[in-house]
Protein backbone atom coordinates (compact mmCIF):
# COMPACT_ATOMS: atom_id res chain seq x y z
CA UNK A 1 0.00 0.00 0.00
CA UNK A 2 1.29 3.47 -0.79
CA UNK A 3 2.15 6.08 1.87
CA UNK A 4 -0.51 8.40 0.46
CA UNK A 5 -3.18 9.68 2.87
CA UNK A 6 -6.77 9.68 1.69
CA UNK A 7 -9.94 11.10 3.20
CA UNK A 8 -12.40 8.70 4.83
CA UNK A 9 -15.72 9.08 6.61
CA UNK A 10 -16.11 7.64 10.10
CA UNK A 11 -19.55 6.84 11.49
CA UNK A 12 -19.74 7.87 15.14
CA UNK A 13 -22.34 8.31 17.86
CA UNK A 14 -24.39 11.37 16.92
CA UNK A 15 -23.92 14.35 19.22
CA UNK A 16 -20.51 13.11 20.43
CA UNK A 17 -18.47 14.06 17.34
CA UNK A 18 -16.12 16.55 19.06
CA UNK A 19 -15.49 14.27 22.04
CA UNK A 20 -14.74 11.32 19.73
CA UNK A 21 -12.43 13.51 17.62
CA UNK A 22 -10.44 14.29 20.78
CA UNK A 23 -10.35 10.59 21.71
CA UNK A 24 -9.04 9.72 18.23
CA UNK A 25 -6.34 12.40 18.40
CA UNK A 26 -5.24 11.20 21.86
CA UNK A 27 -5.18 7.52 20.84
CA UNK A 28 -3.22 8.26 17.64
CA UNK A 29 -0.64 10.24 19.66
CA UNK A 30 -0.44 7.51 22.34
CA UNK A 31 0.03 4.80 19.69
CA UNK A 32 2.67 6.80 17.81
CA UNK A 33 0.66 6.78 14.56
CA UNK A 34 0.83 10.54 13.82
CA UNK A 35 2.62 9.83 10.52
CA UNK A 36 -0.41 7.85 9.30
CA UNK A 37 -3.17 10.28 10.28
CA UNK A 38 -3.45 13.86 9.03
CA UNK A 39 -6.44 16.10 9.66
CA UNK A 40 -9.57 15.08 11.52
CA UNK A 41 -12.61 17.25 10.76
CA UNK A 42 -16.00 17.72 12.39
CA UNK A 43 -17.62 20.22 9.99
CA UNK A 44 -19.64 22.83 11.89
CA UNK A 45 -21.28 26.15 11.14
CA UNK A 46 -22.34 29.08 13.29
CA UNK A 47 -26.10 29.53 13.47
CA UNK A 48 -27.77 32.67 14.79
CA UNK A 49 -31.21 32.38 16.38
CA UNK A 50 -33.37 34.67 18.41
CA UNK A 51 -34.36 33.40 21.86
CA UNK A 52 -36.27 35.54 24.32
CA UNK A 53 -35.37 38.68 22.39
CA UNK A 54 -31.61 37.97 22.33
CA UNK A 55 -29.45 36.84 19.44
CA UNK A 56 -27.87 33.51 20.32
CA UNK A 57 -24.98 32.14 18.24
CA UNK A 58 -24.51 28.39 18.43
CA UNK A 59 -22.26 25.98 16.62
CA UNK A 60 -24.15 23.32 14.70
CA UNK A 61 -22.62 20.10 13.36
CA UNK A 62 -23.18 19.96 9.60
CA UNK A 63 -23.17 16.16 9.37
CA UNK A 64 -24.30 14.67 12.70
CA UNK A 65 -22.88 11.21 13.28
CA UNK A 66 -19.91 11.61 10.93
CA UNK A 67 -16.25 12.62 11.25
CA UNK A 68 -13.90 13.11 8.31
CA UNK A 69 -10.39 11.75 8.69
CA UNK A 70 -7.34 12.03 6.43
CA UNK A 71 -5.32 8.88 6.91
CA UNK A 72 -3.18 6.15 5.43
CA UNK A 73 -5.13 3.09 6.55
CA UNK A 74 -2.26 0.63 6.58
CA UNK A 75 -1.09 -1.66 9.34
CA UNK A 76 -2.89 -1.29 12.64
CA UNK A 77 -4.32 2.22 11.96
CA UNK A 78 -7.88 1.09 11.01
CA UNK A 79 -7.98 -1.30 13.97
CA UNK A 80 -6.89 1.41 16.44
CA UNK A 81 -9.47 3.89 15.09
CA UNK A 82 -12.35 1.35 15.04
CA UNK A 83 -11.73 0.41 18.69
CA UNK A 84 -12.09 3.96 20.02
CA UNK A 85 -15.25 4.32 22.14
CA UNK A 86 -18.05 5.95 20.12
CA UNK A 87 -16.66 4.99 16.71
CA UNK A 88 -19.16 2.81 14.84
CA UNK A 89 -16.91 2.17 11.83
CA UNK A 90 -15.78 3.48 8.49
CA UNK A 91 -18.21 4.26 5.69
CA UNK A 92 -17.97 1.61 2.99
CA UNK A 93 -19.96 0.54 -0.04
CA UNK A 94 -21.01 -2.75 1.61
CA UNK A 95 -21.77 -3.47 5.25
CA UNK A 96 -18.58 -4.49 7.04
CA UNK A 97 -16.53 -3.92 3.88
CA UNK A 98 -13.25 -2.08 3.44
CA UNK A 99 -13.31 1.68 4.09
CA UNK A 100 -14.12 3.67 0.94
CA UNK A 101 -12.00 6.79 0.42
CA UNK A 102 -13.77 9.97 -0.66
CA UNK A 103 -13.35 10.99 -4.29
CA UNK A 104 -11.29 14.07 -5.17
CA UNK A 105 -14.53 15.95 -5.96
CA UNK A 106 -16.06 15.07 -2.56
CA UNK A 107 -12.89 16.20 -0.76
CA UNK A 108 -12.82 19.48 -2.69
CA UNK A 109 -16.50 20.06 -1.92
CA UNK A 110 -15.97 19.29 1.78
CA UNK A 111 -12.88 21.46 2.14
CA UNK A 112 -14.44 24.22 0.00
CA UNK A 113 -17.52 24.21 2.21
CA UNK A 114 -15.33 24.45 5.32
CA UNK A 115 -13.47 27.47 3.85
CA UNK A 116 -16.76 29.12 2.91
CA UNK A 117 -18.14 28.65 6.44
CA UNK A 118 -14.91 29.91 8.02
CA UNK A 119 -15.19 33.14 6.00
CA UNK A 120 -18.75 33.80 7.19
CA UNK A 121 -19.13 35.36 10.63
CA UNK A 122 -22.48 33.87 11.52
CA UNK A 123 -24.64 31.85 9.21
CA UNK A 124 -28.37 32.10 9.85
CA UNK A 125 -30.11 28.83 9.29
CA UNK A 126 -32.91 28.80 6.69
CA UNK A 127 -35.27 25.93 7.44
CA UNK A 128 -38.12 27.54 5.46
CA UNK A 129 -39.85 26.80 2.16
CA UNK A 130 -42.49 28.80 0.31
CA UNK A 131 -45.90 27.84 1.69
CA UNK A 132 -44.66 26.94 5.19
CA UNK A 133 -46.90 28.05 8.07
CA UNK A 134 -44.88 30.19 10.52
CA UNK A 135 -45.29 32.09 13.77
CA UNK A 136 -43.58 35.47 14.24
CA UNK A 137 -41.40 35.37 17.38
CA UNK A 138 -39.96 38.88 17.40
CA UNK A 139 -40.90 42.43 16.55
CA UNK A 140 -44.11 44.38 16.15
CA UNK A 141 -46.10 41.40 14.86
CA UNK A 142 -44.94 38.93 17.53
CA UNK A 143 -47.29 35.90 17.94
CA UNK A 144 -48.98 36.50 14.55
CA UNK A 145 -49.19 33.45 12.30
CA UNK A 146 -48.78 33.49 8.55
CA UNK A 147 -47.48 31.75 5.46
CA UNK A 148 -44.07 32.11 3.79
CA UNK A 149 -44.63 33.70 0.38
CA UNK A 150 -41.08 34.55 -0.67
CA UNK A 151 -37.52 33.76 0.52
CA UNK A 152 -34.48 35.98 -0.01
CA UNK A 153 -31.34 33.97 0.87
CA UNK A 154 -29.05 36.93 0.05
CA UNK A 155 -30.30 39.23 2.80
CA UNK A 156 -31.71 36.43 5.02
CA UNK A 157 -35.30 37.69 4.82
CA UNK A 158 -38.73 36.17 4.30
CA UNK A 159 -41.93 37.69 3.00
CA UNK A 160 -44.67 36.35 5.27
CA UNK A 161 -48.36 36.90 4.60
CA UNK A 162 -50.39 37.41 7.78
CA UNK A 163 -54.10 38.00 8.27
CA UNK A 164 -54.64 41.44 9.78
CA UNK A 165 -57.90 43.36 10.06
CA UNK A 166 -59.63 40.65 8.06
CA UNK A 167 -57.26 40.80 5.06
CA UNK A 168 -53.94 39.31 4.06
CA UNK A 169 -50.92 41.60 4.50
CA UNK A 170 -47.33 40.82 3.42
CA UNK A 171 -44.61 41.51 6.01
CA UNK A 172 -40.85 41.31 5.45
CA UNK A 173 -38.97 39.62 8.31
CA UNK A 174 -35.52 38.21 9.02
CA UNK A 175 -35.14 34.41 9.28
CA UNK A 176 -34.51 34.62 13.02
CA UNK A 177 -37.77 36.49 13.62
CA UNK A 178 -40.00 33.54 12.71
CA UNK A 179 -40.35 29.86 13.55
CA UNK A 180 -42.08 26.99 11.77
CA UNK A 181 -45.39 25.89 13.22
Amino acid sequence: MSDEKKWYVLRVISGKEKKIKTLIENEIAKSGLQDYVGEILVPTEKVVRLQKGKRITKEKTLFPGYIYIEANLSGEVPHVIRNIPGVLGFLSSVKGGDPEPLTKQEVNRLLGKMDEIAMEEGHILNPFKVGDPVRITDGLFKDFEGTVEEISEDNKKLKVEVKMFGRRTPIELYFYQVEKI
